[in-house]
């Protein structure tokens, strides 16, 4: 049975409230669309974590692939290049899926992916995943920004959350191939460190909550504005 690059989207509806995890957050949703983002502390150099996005085979998770091997996932990492997968069928044939295509690429600051994971690909959406990097005094942030918009013939209330598992679990693989997360320490006022998220998990972080978060995202280029 082949796989999807989210759920099943023939068991979508019946699984998906016992697929979400009681900390799984969404960043904004409305009728037309929502956003998630994740973020993650490693100990390696910003150039060490672009030459691992590069390799999709290493760290994107075989449970949401098509094929159920991830040795068959690639990535062309210029404008233009192909995050695909290929099918491999019987006799020899090769079949192959797209997942999505880059849109910027700025090697060690930031690739910007298009593309409707999983079973969003059959629905006329907009799906732009957006990752940050930024150096850090122990290594380097990392910041997973998920924008779908558009129709669907889901739910966006029970999609979304589902969308938000699923993304965070592919920074969890990404950071554990570049040898595990680091706990984010966050302050109290008399000093004290709060407690960290745990090793193995991305920090969920909403806008304006999350110090690392904001700093990844305050660089990235606005858009000009208009003339007169």
């Amino acid at each position: 049975m082949k796989r999807n690059g989210f759920l099943a989207a023939a068991l979508l509806s019946d699984v998906l409230l016992l697929a979400v995890p009681s900390q799984a957050k969404v960043i904004d949703q409305s009728d037309i669309g929502f956003t998630v983002a994740h973020t993650a502390q490693v100990a390696a150099t910003p150039d060490d974590v672009w030459k691992m996005l590069r390799l999709p085979d290493k760290w994107w998770s075989k449970e949401h692939s098509w094929s159920g091997d991830a040795a068959n996932f690639w990535l062309d990492s210029q404008a233009g290049g192909c995050f695909c997968e290929k099918l491999p069928g019987e006799g020899g044939a090769m079949g192959s899926v797209q997942h999505a295509r880059i849109i910027f690429a700025k090697p060690g600051e930031m690739m910007r992916l298009s593309g409707a994971f999983g079973p969003l690909q059959s629905e006329a959406v907009t799906g732009t995943l957006t990752i940050h990097i930024k150096p850090t005094a122990t290594g380097s942030a990392i910041r997973f920004d998920y924008v779908v918009g558009g129709y669907m013939r889901f739910k966006v209330a029970d999609v979304a959350p589902a969308v938000d598992k699923v993304l965070g679990e592919q920074l969890v693989g990404l950071a554990k191939a570049l040898g595990g997360s680091l706990p984010v320490a966050h302050e109290k006022d008399d000093g004290d460190a709060k407690e960290a998220p745990a090793a193995d998990e991305p920090a969920v972080a909403e806008p304006g909550l999350d110090a690392v978060a904001a700093d990844l995202v305050k660089d990235e280029p606005k858009d000009a504005p208009e003339g007169e």
